[in-house]
């Protein structure tokens, strides 16, 4: 297995209410969750409410085995809720509720000693479209040490995003990863040519990334190099829903890379996690041993 390795999922930690129930979700936790799963030593920092809703998602944390010391509990933010409706192909759309716990993630003495000792971290653009969370998600990636891995999970949600967000990450960031039709929205944003490769080339260019992972639903993914470009096909899976699958499909990216692993070996697993997950209900569902052998 090698050397454990410290992992941190930054941003918003929530409740998917999905037509079969509620559940876990939150791009960070649910990277978190699955990189534990495949042998890190996985981290959430977050902010949830001193409601009955942050406490389910703190014992529920604790039961996934998550470490929940960096989930702050903010006294007067509610805990985040998204309503997710699904298409007739499973694929999610999200209703995310403003003003939320996790819009306010605090800074704190502790996250800067986590920030010096992590491997890799994990972060989106949706947590910072509040000043207070963007304040400390940039705060933590400057506290990083040298060598730590930044990978940017772009994450679009409705308007929760601005040019200036996306840059700033981006030149924070080592790795980006993003799906098919997030690409040419950041290419146009960022006034990059809007051809796949272009915008790739453009993106690694301008900003200095060892990657850009590109998902591209059931077609699989591209892992743009600096020169290459390794392509899987993806597997085929009876689709329950696509929740917290790229979510998956970044947990394995970053621990391969963290691994040393060679890109093409990388692709192949982060796809069999990902079509896994959408075989499942929810970004969290337990994952059978076999799936990360």
């Amino acid at each position: 297995m090698g050397p454990s390795f410290v992992v941190v999922g930054i941003g918003e930690l929530l409740w998917d209410m999905l037509p079969a129930g509620k559940q876990l979700g939150g791009a960070p936790a649910n990277f978190a969750y699955h990189a534990r799963a495949i042998g890190t030593d996985a981290i959430v920092v977050s902010c949830v409410g001193d409601d009955p809703l942050g406490r389910e998602i703190l014992n529920r944390l604790g039961a996934l085995g998550l470490d929940r010391r960096y989930v702050a509990v903010h006294p007067s933010a509610p805990t985040g809720t998204v309503e997710v409706r699904l298409d007739d192909k499973g694929v999610p759309d999200f209703i995310i509720r403003r003003d939320v716990a996790w819009d306010c993630i605090p800074m704190s003495q502790g996250m800067v000693e986590l920030a010096r000792r992590a491997d890799a971290v994990c972060f989106g653009s949706l947590a910072q479209r509040g000043e207070v969370s963007r304040r400390t998600i940039r705060e933590f990636l400057k506290a990083t040490r040298e060598g730590c891995l930044r990978v940017f999970d772009i994450n679009l949600r409705q308007t929760f995003f601005s040019k200036e967000v996306v840059e700033e990450s981006l030149r924070a960031a080592d790795v980006l990863k993003l799906n098919d039709a997030e690409l040419p929205v950041v290419a146009r944003l960022l006034g990059l040519a809007e051809g796949e490769r272009e915008a790739t080339e453009g993106l690694m260019g301008r900003y200095g990334l060892r990657m850009v992972a590109l998902t591209r639903g059931g077609e699989g993914s591209r892992l743009y190099l600096p020169g290459k470009v390794f392509e899987h096909p993806g597997y085929r899976a009876e689709v329950v829903d696509t929740v917290g699958a790229g979510d998956a499909f970044t947990a394995a990216l970053t621990v391969g890379l963290l691994r040393g692993e060679e890109p093409g070996r990388i692709n192949e697993r982060a796809n069999r996690l990902a079509s896994f997950v959408c075989s499942k209900s929810g970004g969290t569902p337990e994952i059978a041993a076999e799936i990360m052998g």
